[in-house]
Parts: structure tokens; C-alpha cells; sequence
């Protein structure tokens, strides 16, 4: 039997505008799920050379995270591609058009301890503009404790200083040029968040700029997420004197500062 195609709840866009952050439940058809877990699987045994273990060494578990893989993934191309994922992009973003931006891979095995700190993710990347979305799919059901945090409405403009998640270094915006982040734990009241437990299927869409965070994952418990990003009609390149995460080697040789996103690594889907 094969289930209905997704409708995107009327009140989403508004959600996504206002918030950030959305959930949206049962995007993906359960043969897509298996095909996706399957991309994963594939992915984890054919890690690129962008591929990082995020966590330290005396964890018990593992943080796995892997980059631009989608072009050698038949299975995360046909979710890019084929899945609702465009459509609803173009929808949350209110573009005309839609591009993939990368795909990423972040794999949390049983007994992680390693949290991922607070942070926004467009300041780690070579893009300007406020059209964008970034889709967090767990191929697993995923608990309101080791779920995606966000802070509602973070998006807003405020870009806060990237820093590396291990040793709190900048190794992109100099010290000083960017905002810090606030003690967004320390003051509850003051920022509201937003988290759902998830199911294989649903997604939670948010915005480039949301202030995000979450914990690790218990011993019987593997967290294997596929994010896809893309990119909406004011997307520019913008080109830093620094190694972005990901990095897109060689295309400021190609594309100027400041140009619309016209390249093959980032073809329009919608």
C-alpha cells in the first residue's frame, strides 16, 4: 500500500517565517525512509574525504559527520531530487526557485556522550542571503532528548560567532567581529525553544540562522540524520579568506563574490 503524498500543513510556512524552525511529520514515505537508511549505510561505508568523527576519544560512542556525498549517492540524489523535499522548500523558503545547497551526514552511535553546542550554521558557510533551509531527517526515532533544539526566532539577522565545537577556537570570523553567543541555557525564560521528538519520516526544517542545539544518545539507542540544504532566489556566493565548512574547493575560481549560485554542484530542483 503506498501512503499519500505529503500536503504541507497550511500553518507551516508561518511557523517556519516566525520560528525558525518547523516540524512537519511523515514527509518522507516509509520506502523512501528505507532507501535513504540504505544511502546512510552506503555513506558510512564509503566515507569521503571531507568525513570527521566530531566526538572525542574517551567517548563511548562515536559522532560521525560527512559532507557532499549526494553525487556519488544514488539513494540522498533521489531524496534531494525526487522526494517532496523541494517542493516544500520552495514552499518554507517562498522562492521561485530551488537549489541543493550540500547534503550532511551526522551519525550518533549507541552511548555518544558528545552534545553539538549551540550554534548557527550560514556563518560556517560560503553563502549570504535569507532564503534557505536546511531539512534534519533521522532515519531513526529520535527522543525528545537526543532531538534538535532550537531557539525560536533566532534567525532573525543576528549572525553569532562560529567557533569549533571541541575547543571553542575561531577559526573563521576573527574574534570580535561577530556577536557571542548568549547563555542561552543559563536564562530559559528569555529564550524560548523549540524540540520534538521524531519519528523515521518526519522532518524539521529550519533556517540557516537558527540558534541550534542538541544532546548525545543513550547506550541502546544509534541516531543516524540526513540534512538536506538548500538554497532560495537571493542566494550569493560569498567568498572567505578561510576554509568554510564544507568547503567548496576551487569555486571562487569560478564564481564571483557576491554571484547567484549558478554552478553544477548546485543545480536548481524546483
Amino acid at each position: 500500500m503506498t501512503s499519500k503524498p505529503f500536503q504541507l500543513p497550511e500553518a507551516a510556512v508561518a511557523a517556519y517565517q516566525r520560528d525558525g524552525a518547523v516540524v512537519l511529520r511523515a514527509v518522507l514515505q516509509p520506502a523512501q525512509v528505507a532507501l535513504l537508511a540504505r544511502g546512510v549505510e552506503h555513506n558510512l561505508a564509503h566515507l569521503s574525504p571531507l568525513a570527521q568523527v566530531a566526538s572525542q576519544g574517551d567517548d563511548p560512542g562515536k559522532f560521525v559527520e560527512d559532507f557532499c556525498t549526494w553525487q556519488s549517492n544514488p539513494a540522498y540524489e533521489a531524496i534531494l531530487r525526487d522526494s517532496a523535499l523541494p517542493q516544500v522548500a520552495k514552499a518554507l523558503m517562498q522562492s521561485d526557485r530551488v537549489r541543493i545547497y550540500h547534503d550532511h551526514l551526522l551519525v550518533k552511535e549507541p552511548g555518544t556522550r558528545q552534545s553539538t553546542p549551540w550554534h548557527q550554521d550560514q556563518p560556517y558557510y560560503n553563502v549570504s542571503g535569507h532564503q534557505n533551509v536546511s531539512f534534519w531527517i533521522p532515519v531513526d526515532p529520535v527522543s525528545a532528548e537526543s532531538t534538535l533544539r532550537f531557539v525560536a526566532g533566532s534567525h532573525a539577522g543576528t549572525w553569532y560567532m562560529p567557533r569549533t565545537f571541541r575547543d571553542n577556537q575561531a577559526r573563521w570570523f576573527p574574534d570580535g567581529s561577530l556577536a557571542e553567543l548568549p547563555a542561552i541555557d543559563a536564562h530559559p525564560d528569555q529564550f524560548r525553544q523549540l524540540a520534538w521528538a521524531l519519528q523515521p519520516g518526519d522532518v524539521v526544517a529550519f533556517h540557516m540562522l537558527t540558534l541550534h542545539a542538541s544532546g548525545g544518545v543513550s547506550p541502546g539507542t544509534r541516531r543516524r540524520v540526513f540534512s538536506a540544504r538548500y538554497l532560495g532566489d537571493d542566494a550569493r556566493h560569498a567568498v572567505r579568506p578561510w576554509r568554510t565548512s564544507p568547503p567548496f574547493t576551487g569555486l571562487s575560481a569560478r564564481m564571483a563574490d557576491g554571484a547567484v549560485m549558478d554552478d553544477v554542484l548546485f543545480p536548481v530542483v524546483a
